[in-house]
C-alpha cells in the first residue's frame, strides 16, 4: 500500500513536471517566433499585378496596383527648350497584406528601381532613401515626403513645374518604414487584414516600374494562446485537476475506510484475545502464549513480504490456532507427569476441534488451517493428517515454527524454559524435519538480530 501510494505520487509529480516543461516551451517557442524576422524577396511580376493575392492563400504578401487617373509633364532636364509630355505620373497603391492568424507586429519593404524614376510623393510612413550622386552614397530619411523642403537634406533634387522632385537612378532603392500613429495605423497588421502605403512616381513615357523588385521584411507578434503546446499544457492541466480531484476524493474515501477497518480490527482482536484468553487461562504455566505466538507469526509473514490486511489475517489465524484447546480437560493440559497414550490422544484431538470451530468463521479467509495443521511436521511425520512439505498450508508451517519457539522460550509445567543458544541449536537441527527450511532460517535471523527476544 505504501509503495503504491508513492508511486502514484511519484506520478502525479511527474504528469505535473511534464505539464510545466510543455507551459514553459510554450512560452519559449512564442518568443522565438515573435523575435524572428522574415524577408521576402518579390519580383516585379510578383507585385504588379492587377489581382490581390487569395486570402486562402497562407502568409504575408505585397501587391502594387497603379491607379487609372495619370498625367504627364514636360522633362525639359537639359534645357533645350522642349514641350512635349515626355514623363508621366504613376500612383501606386502598395498593399500589404498579411494572409495568417497573427498579427504582423513591423515591417519595412525595399524597392529596388531597375531604370530611372522620379519620386514625388508618398504617404503615411517615412521613406529611407539611397541614392547614388557623383558615384558617391546618399541616404537621408523623409519623415513625411509631402513636407519635403529639398534644403534640409543632402538628396539630389529636381524641379519641374514648380515640383521638386528626388530622381532615383537605376540601382537606387528606398526603404519604406510604416506609421504606427493614430491616423495612419500601419502597424500593427491584424491577422487577415491588410494597410496600403502609396507613391507617386514619374518615368518616361513607355515605361514603368513594373521591373523592380522588392524585398519585405517583417515580424510576428503571436499571442500565447495560438501556440499549439499552451492547448496541449492547457488541456493536460485541466486532466490533471480533474485526476488530483478524483485522487483527493479516493484517498479520502480509502481514509474513510481504514479508519473502519481498523476500528473493525481493534474490535476483532479484542474479541478474539478475549476469547483465547480464556484458553490460555486453562493452563497458567502458558499465559499469554497465543498472544505471542501471533506476535512472531506476524514478525516472519512481514519479513516473508506480506504487508497490509494479509498481516493482520494471518495474526488473527495465529492467535486463534490453540482454540480447540477449550475442549480438552484441565487436568490433562496441567498434567506435571507424562501423560499416558490415551491422554496424548486427546491433547492431540485439539486440532481437528480447533479447525471444526472455526470451519464456521467465514469472514476470516482460510481461518481453521492454523489450527487443524500447526502440529504437522515438515517431515510427515505430524498430526493429524500427516501432511508434508510444502503440501503444509503456509501460515500453518510459520505458526509451527512460531509455536515451537514459545514453547522452548516459556516455562512449562514439566520443565524450565531453554537457554538462547540452546533455543538456537534445536531450530536448526529441526530445519527440514519438523519445521520448513526457509521458515526456520527466518526465525534463526531474527534471534540473531534480536528482533526477537529470549528470556
Amino acid at each position: 500500500m505504501k509503495s503504491s501510494n508513492k508511486k502514484s505520487i511519484f506520478i502525479i509529480i511527474g504528469v505535473f513536471v511534464l505539464i510545466l516543461v510543455c507551459f514553459v516551451m510554450s512560452i519559449v517557442f512564442t518568443n522565438i517566433y515573435n523575435n524572428t524576422r522574415h524577408d521576402h524577396y518579390f519580383l516585379g511580376s510578383e507585385v504588379f499585378q492587377a489581382e490581390s493575392p487569395s486570402n486562402d492563400k497562407p502568409g504575408v504578401y505585397v501587391n502594387a496596383e497603379a491607379r487609372s487617373s495619370t498625367w504627364t509633364k514636360v522633362f525639359d532636364l537639359e534645357k533645350k527648350g522642349s514641350t512635349e509630355h515626355d514623363h508621366q505620373a504613376f500612383t501606386f497603391d502598395f498593399t500589404i497584406l498579411n494572409n495568417t492568424n497573427d498579427e504582423v507586429s513591423d515591417f519595412v519593404f525595399r524597392l529596388n528601381f531597375r531604370h530611372k524614376v522620379f519620386l514625388s510623393s508618398a504617404w503615411n510612413g517615412s521613406l529611407e532613401i539611397h541614392q547614388n550622386v557623383n558615384a558617391d552614397a546618399v541616404t537621408d530619411t523623409v519623415p513625411d515626403l509631402r513636407e519635403f523642403n529639398a534644403d534640409d537634406y543632402d538628396l539630389a533634387t529636381v524641379t519641374i513645374d514648380g515640383e521638386t522632385l528626388i530622381p532615383l537612378e537605376p540601382g537606387d532603392y528606398i526603404i519604406y518604414h510604416p506609421s504606427s500613429s493614430d491616423n495612419a495605423k500601419e502597424i500593427p497588421i491584424e491577422p487577415h487584414e491588410g494597410t496600403t502605403p502609396g507613391f507617386i512616381l514619374y518615368s518616361a513615357i513607355g515605361t514603368d516600374i513594373k521591373d523592380s523588385t522588392l524585398d519585405l521584411n517583417y515580424q510576428f507578434h503571436r499571442v500565447l494562446t495560438s501556440e499549439p503546446l499552451f492547448w496541449i499544457s492547457m488541456a493536460g492541466m485541466a486532466l490533471w485537476l480533474i485526476g488530483l480531484v478524483n485522487i483527493a476524493i479516493t484517498s479520502a474515501q480509502i481514509k474513510k475506510y481504514k479508519a473502519r477497518h481498523e476500528r473493525d480490527n481493534i474490535i476483532i482482536n479484542e474479541s478474539i484475545e478475549t476469547f483465547t484468553g480464556f484458553i490460555d487461562a486453562k493452563d497458567p504455566y502458558t499465559n499469554g502464549h497465543s498472544k505471542r505466538v501471533a506476535i512472531y507469526t506476524r514478525m516472519i509473514a512481514e519479513e516473508m513480504g506480506f504487508e497490509d490486511e494479509e498481516l493482520d489475517r494471518i495474526y488473527y489465524i495465529a492467535l486463534l490456532h490453540d482454540c480447540g484447546k477449550i475442549g480438552v480437560p484441565d487436568n490433562i493440559l496441567g498434567k506435571p507427569g507424562r501423560l499416558t497414550a490415551e491422554e496424548f490422544e486427546i491433547i492431540k484431538s485439539h486440532t481437528v476441534q480447533g479447525g471444526e470451530i472455526l470451519s464456521s468463521f467465514k469472514s476470516l479467509k482460510d481461518a481453521g488451517e492454523g489450527a487443524l495443521y500447526h502440529h504437522e511436521r515438515y517431515d510427515g511425520k505430524g498430526y493429524p493428517e500427516g501432511k508434508a512439505g510444502e503440501d503444509i498450508p503456509l501460515i500453518a508451517r510459520i505458526i509451527c515454527v512460531a509455536d515451537s519457539f514459545d514453547a522452548m522460550n516459556t516455562n512449562r509445567v514439566y520443565r524450565e524454559k531453554l537457554t538462547k543458544e540452546k533455543i538456537i541449536n534445536e531450530i536448526e537441527a529441526n530445519k527440514g524435519k519438523q519445521f520448513d527450511p526457509q521458515i526456520a532460517d527466518i526465525m534463526l535471523r531474527l534471534l540473531k538480530e534480536d528482533k526477537i527476544k529470549i528470556g
